[in-house]
């Protein structure tokens, strides 16, 4: 029987460690209320908005080690993922792509953004993409930090790495496959606690993801921020930039040489930090 406080406990302790004052909004939509947390200046005319989407399974959280400095001269609103483990109540959850854009585009109208920039992780950077190619005129710009199945596939061999932690999942095998992925254990204990802790959180439905068309990707009218892993073991980093170059008519690509996807937001802040806030300015 899976004990929910464990979570709720270590979701707490990561946002005792966020740098700066926060204050949680819930932004009500059909399919339930969204938790956000906000940062940073509250001017609107000189704090642009910079709304944060994590990556599958790690909540709002994710962003405490870059949100510091991204928040000082920005308005930060960092979501909790429709479908997702986190405070985000989903009692409607999504049963498709479309669900999510209507999802995210609500959230975007309950915050009163018009237009924001948009930087999403791994499958959050999924959800920003397919709701930047439907609904450009939202965006100033779109920041994707290793995005999966958006340029190119998943890696066969990570799916099924991944597989056991569906079936039957335990803080060992949380912990494992992280290992796994980044080569090393998480370097703040308490983030390590919180990623053990999130095999026994609740998650409604995180949905299967389908790549972006190539049509619809030479259509894009956002300018993109490509930021890759290149140790990422979740996709071929290298197949995706070609990709994106490729198709995307405005794309910037950077790939940071030994950064790993899981580690992406939380491990590599110094290298990560200076490409958001120089694309976000």
């Amino acid at each position: 029987m899976r004990d929910e406080s464990v979570f709720q406990r270590a979701y707490d302790a990561v946002l005792e460690r966020w740098p700066l004052p926060v204050r949680a909004v819930d932004v009500t939509t059909r399919h339930g209320r969204t938790r956000v947390h906000v940062s940073g200046p509250v001017d609107g005319g000189t704090a642009p908005p910079l709304v944060l989407l994590p990556g599958g399974g790690t909540t709002s959280l994710a962003w405490y080690a870059t949100v510091g400095e991204l928040a000082r001269t920005r308005r930060v609103y960092a979501v909790d993922l429709l479908g997702d483990i986190g405070r985000t109540d989903s009692g409607a959850p999504p049963r498709n792509a479309d669900d999510l854009v209507e999802w995210f585009d609500a959230v975007l109208d309950g915050l009163g953004l018009n237009r924001a920039r948009v930087c999403g992780h791994s499958y959050g950077a999924w959800i920003a993409l397919r709701h930047a190619l439907l609904l450009p005129h939202r965006y100033e710009g779109l920041a994707l930090l290793d995005p999966v199945n958006c340029f190119s596939p998943m890696s066969p061999r990570y799916l099924l790495r991944a597989l056991p932690l569906a079936l039957r999942p335990g803080a060992g095998r949380v912990l494992a496959f992280h290992r796994w992925e980044t080569g090393a254990e998480p370097g703040d204990p308490v983030w390590r606690e919180f990623l053990g802790a999130t095999a026994v959180a609740h998650r409604s439905k995180v949905l299967m993801m389908r790549r972006p068309t190539a049509s619809a990707l030479r259509e894009c009218g956002v300018p993109v921020l490509l930021v890759l892993a290149g140790r990422s073991r979740a996709h071929d980093p290298r197949r995706a930039a070609a990709t994106a170059r490729a198709l995307l008519p405005d794309v910037r690509v950077h790939i940071l040489p030994d950064a790993s996807h899981h580690s992406l937001p939380t491990e590599a802040p110094e290298r990560l930090t200076p490409l958001l806030a120089e694309f976000t300015d």
